[in-house]
């Protein structure tokens, strides 16, 4: 499929990051597309998940904190109110579906994979900048939309999760978090900025990240 269009960066970085087709066409990705994917598997995932977006939700807040405008600050505040109020929510609905109380869904022990790329990101937001902060969260953001995309109309067990990606919502974010971060670039470094030593770094956490993703997607198939 053609790359959704999510702005200049993600295009560079997605190009530049060696893992992008292992992370997006992932074995548990194929399995959500089929149906074939064990459910036992996918509530693994959805109640790690669950912490993830908890940690996801503090680099978000930490980049509304490191935001030079107000336009930035009001689009990292505003996916921190989305994680909250939308994307956690869905998790406990889902998980209460397959009787998964909130209480257990709190409780659930964070793995490896899942602290590896959590702190990695956060860690990319404390000793780093908004640019770095943005390079580290986008695989996340932009992947699941670039994922949703393909998926859409698959249709099976796990249509209701890929339609929350493929949605307009989700593609409608994935577009703003891609102008956020390409504004974001123009306003420090300049247009030029592809050409600075800085880009090398910005494309390394983008490449990370992108690889911890892989091995998330890798624990969920894994299973419990």
């Amino acid at each position: 499929m053609i790359a959704p269009d999510y702005g200049h960066a993600f295009t560079r970085w997605r190009d530049h990051a060696p893992a992008w087709p292992a992370y997006t066409q992932h074995a548990f990705v194929e399995g959500l597309r089929t149906g074939t994917l064990p459910r036992e598997n996918f509530l693994h995932y959805l109640r790690q998940d669950y912490i993830f977006l908890i940690h996801f939700a503090r680099a978000w807040a930490l980049a509304a904190a490191k935001g030079a405008t107000l336009t930035e600050i009001q689009a990292a505040s505003g996916i921190v109110q989305a994680l909250a109020n939308v994307e956690m929510p869905l998790h406990v609905q889902i998980c209460a579906g397959e009787g998964i109380d909130a209480a257990t869904l709190e409780a659930t022990e964070e793995a490896p994979a899942n602290l590896a790329y959590t702190r990695y990101v956060l860690e990319a937001g404390y000793s780093g900048d908004f640019l770095d902060l943005m390079a580290a969260l986008a695989p996340c953001v932009l992947g699941y939309g670039e994922i949703g995309a393909r998926l859409q109309d698959s249709g099976g067990p796990y249509a209701d999760w890929i339609n929350t990606y493929a949605g307009e919502d989700y593609q409608s974010l994935c577009r703003d978090v891609g102008a956020l971060i390409d504004n974001a670039l123009l306003h420090r470094l300049g247009p030029d900025w592809t050409r600075l030593p800085r880009a090398q770094s910005l494309t390394d956490h983008f490449a990370t990240a992108t690889r911890l993703e892989v091995g998330f997607w890798q624990m969920g198939l894994d299973g419990p």
